[in-house]
């Protein structure tokens, strides 16, 4: 695969019933649906209304072995319907759910984090050679008989690992990092590959897009070394609802599409199942229209990611800020010190001192030209500092926060960039600095509002999720820098929401627990005490101020 030049990377094919991933096959979307799997109908409906916004599998949550079982009943009720989108069961702490779902349904999701090993308490830290080595015999053992019924019914496997969901052996030996989501996966990746199981998909997700993009990157390259190419799934898990959702969603999966990673996609959204899907598909399709561009000039070697402080200091823009500033929002350059550069130009057009450059792109894949101008002109002895123009001719403001949060998100992340600048019909000022600012948060770059991580409900949650978010963000939005996570269930929480710092957590039917970062604080409050218990807890540790 070229850094600049766009190609799909060549994954092997699984078979989930009647549909393709991986090899040749598009970028497959799916959802999941929020309805108990204990009701066949609902989920039936529910999984429909995906498969007709256009979602090409549909996930449902299945606690325990009757809702495993129950799997075969909506699949015959879909199927009376004439729908026949394949469904996964998604399996946490109950290796027996796994079997009954194993015989029920098309693809089977378990978390290697939680599979067979003990659940996590963030406090064991300490392992033996002799007591590592006995944990990874007990998965061995839990996972055959799970491999072979897959393989008597043509059952798929997804092999899903959420950051902060590692078991504490993981924990012990690598930290709550990316290397530790890895090597919980490989774990479980050699046992299928000794076994001779290849329909096996991957996914490793996490809230934090920086996170996500590094461990994806990591995965992939471990499993090149292994000699395996198994598909992998994206998403950004708790990415919340609204533009804040989807840009985060957009970011972290956009970047990694761009560099031809990916077989199967979810945007995950704290809002109807069915609203995914549209936009995962509108960035699918954003991503798929690059294929056989016309090839991009490259750099005669590839060089390192550039560092922002590589520029000089022109009218506040380059020098030793650590961020992109915005263009026409935090600076202006003066009149006479901005220089417009396409990027098809030669690298020699920007070697005038003293000048901030503006390099736009018309190319199909604007990110690789841009990326590559980049490289090429610092290689020549450029320092002028470089903004960052995307111009987008949509007139929807939706399809332009899709395009430019991947496009930004990629090249931020890259290392690309001193300022941002973006130009189209769609967007006003205010809708255009309120972009820029959650591309900016989204990558960690520069924070500006509370973010909230926020589950996206499953059949495991404990109450109205969308409702429940829209009342701790009506109370807290005004707070800057803060990371609140909401999380329907103990399976979300508060591993998942690992990168928080508060979390509001379901801890039973109209019940909450409160946490700070990882660590429980109030246990099991009737839900209606608990958003004033969480402001109670923002004042006591200093993290509240009152609104304007």
């Amino acid at each position: 695969m070229s850094k600049y030049n766009y190609s799909r990377r060549l994954s092997s094919e699984v078979h989930v019933a009647g549909l393709t991933i991986g090899g040749d096959a598009p970028v497959r979307v799916q959802s999941m649906t929020n309805t108990n799997t204990l009701d066949t109908e609902g989920s039936a409906m529910q999984a429909m209304h995906i498969a007709e916004a256009g979602g090409e599998l549909v996930r449902l949550t299945t606690q325990g072995v009757a809702e495993a079982a129950n799997m075969a009943a909506i699949r015959r009720e879909l199927h009376d319907r004439g729908c026949r989108v394949p469904l996964v069961a998604d399996v946490h702490f109950n290796p027996k759910a796994a079997y009954t779902a194993a015989a029920s349904c098309d693809k089977v999701r378990i978390n290697p984090g939680n599979f067979v090993d003990a659940a996590r308490t963030f406090r064991r830290l300490s392992f033996t050679d002799e007591e590592y080595a006995e944990e990874i015999g007990r998965i061995r053992n839990a996972l055959l008989p799970l491999l072979d019924i897959c393989r008597t019914h043509r059952t798929a496997l997804r092999l899903g690992v959420n950051h902060g969901s590692l078991s504490d052996r993981i924990m012990s030996r690598y930290g709550d990092t990316p290397a530790g989501m890895v090597e919980s996966v490989m774990e479980f990746l050699r046992i299928c590959r000794e076994e001779n199981f290849n329909d096996i998909v991957i996914s490793i997700k996490a809230s934090n897009v920086v996170v996500m993009v590094a461990t994806v990157h990591l995965l992939v390259k471990e499993m090149t070394r292994e000699g395996m190419a198994y598909p992998v799934h994206l998403g950004v898990t708790e990415a919340g609802d609204g533009e804040d959702g989807r840009v985060k969603s957009a970011v972290g999966i956009g970047t990694l599409l761009a560099e031809g990673i990916g077989d199967t996609i979810r945007v995950s959204l704290s809002e109807a199942p069915e609203n995914e899907i549209p936009v995962a598909i509108a960035l699918r399709d954003y991503i798929s229209s690059r294929r056989n561009h016309p090839l991009i000039t490259e750099p005669a070697s590839e060089a390192p990611y550039p560092s922002r402080s590589m520029a000089d200091d022109i009218d506040g823009i380059g020098g030793s800020t650590p961020w992109p500033m915005l263009y026409g929002f935090d600076v202006t350059p003066q009149d006479g010190h901005i220089l417009d550069i396409d990027a098809s130009d030669d690298v020699e057009k920007g070697a005038e001192p003293g000048k901030v450059i503006r390099l736009h792109s018309s190319h199909v894949n604007p990110v690789g030209e841009m990326e590559s101008w980049i490289e090429r002109y610092i290689a020549a002895g450029g320092r002028n500092p470089v903004t960052l123009c995307m111009e987008y001719a949509d007139t929807d403001a939706d399809t332009v926060r899709l395009k430019a949060a991947a496009d930004f998100g990629a090249m931020l992340l890259n290392g690309y960039g001193n300022a941002l600048e973006i130009k189209s019909p769609a967007l006003d000022s205010r809708a255009a600095h309120s972009l820029l600012s959650g591309i900016l948060q989204a990558t960690r770059l520069r924070f500006s509002k509370t973010e909230y991580i926020a589950c996206p409900s499953c059949g495991r949650t404990l109450f109205d999720l969308p409702a429940t978010l829209a009342q701790v963000r009506e109370a807290t939005s005004h707070l800057k820098g803060l990371k609140i996570g909401v999380m329907g269930c103990i399976v979300n929480g508060p591993g998942e929401m690992a990168d928080a710092d508060y979390g509001y957590v379901g801890a039973g039917v109209g019940r909450v627990s409160l946490y700070k970062g990882k660590e429980l604080k109030i246990r099991n409050i009737p839900a209606s005490e608990a958003l004033p218990a969480l402001i109670a807890m923002l004042k006591e540790n200093g993290d509240w101020t009152e609104p304007e």
